[in-house]
């Protein structure tokens, strides 16, 4: 098995309804950071290598999936676009502002309490080298709008230049099937689009928001 589809749009642009949608289309399984969370001792010695700049085996890392969308699999775009040379690129993409607005009272706010949250240890040190290797790594400051809005752009923008238009789709997931099975060419399905993960299902994945 090996990836068909990358996921470059960073995490709160809709990744997990794209997940459930790729899946429904035949492209699963789909790598999400909620796999890694739900199997933390395969996943992180990976990305501890990843993130620690160790040459990894893109295709034992990605073990087991067709389809990648969400980080950490989104922060590494580059290098899975030229390992899987077949790979179509989806980037997910939704209006700056929303995306902050989301971002700054989900993930961003997971990040800046980690180290004083009470949680398992494989979990705590799981989020411990994504911490690193993502929010650290890919924002100059991710408590700042400004500063992670430059970030999150120049990623969108940078994802148009370096990919080949023939392999890219930029999705928002509003759009709903027809783009999406356009470029996968595969069949409308009859069911709606799923739409998933606002805010309270974020925070149940993770055991529930925490004050502050």
């Amino acid at each position: 098995m090996t990836l068909r589809i990358i996921g470059s749009g960073f995490g709160r642009t809709g990744t997990t309804s794209m997940k459930e949608a790729l899946t429904q289309l035949g492209f699963g399984p789909c790598h999400h950071m909620s796999e890694a969370l739900k199997d933390p001792q395969t996943h992180m010695p990976k990305w501890r290598a990843v993130f620690s700049g160790e040459q990894v085996d893109w295709d034992e890392v990605f073990a087991g999936f067709e389809a990648q969308v969400d980080w950490p699999g989104a922060h590494v775009w580059p290098q899975t676009m030229r390992a899987f040379p077949e790979a179509k690129v989806i980037h997910t993409e939704r209006p700056s502002d929303g995306w902050w607005e989301s971002f700054n009272q989900t993930i961003g706010k997971f990040f800046r309490m980690l180290d004083d949250l009470d949680l398992p240890p494989e979990i705590a040190e799981l989020f411990a080298v994504m911490k690193g290797g993502i929010m650290l790594d890919n924002f100059d400051d991710f408590t700042d709008r400004d500063s992670a809005i430059a970030t999150y752009e120049r990623n969108n923008a940078r994802v148009r230049e370096e990919v080949p238009a023939d392999r890219l789709l930029v999705f928002d997931v509003r759009q709903g099937w027809a783009p999406l099975c356009e470029f996968l060419d595969v069949p409308v399905p009859q069911e709606a689009f799923p739409n998933r993960f606002p805010k309270r299902e974020f925070w149940e994945l993770l055991g529930g928001e925490p004050e502050g």
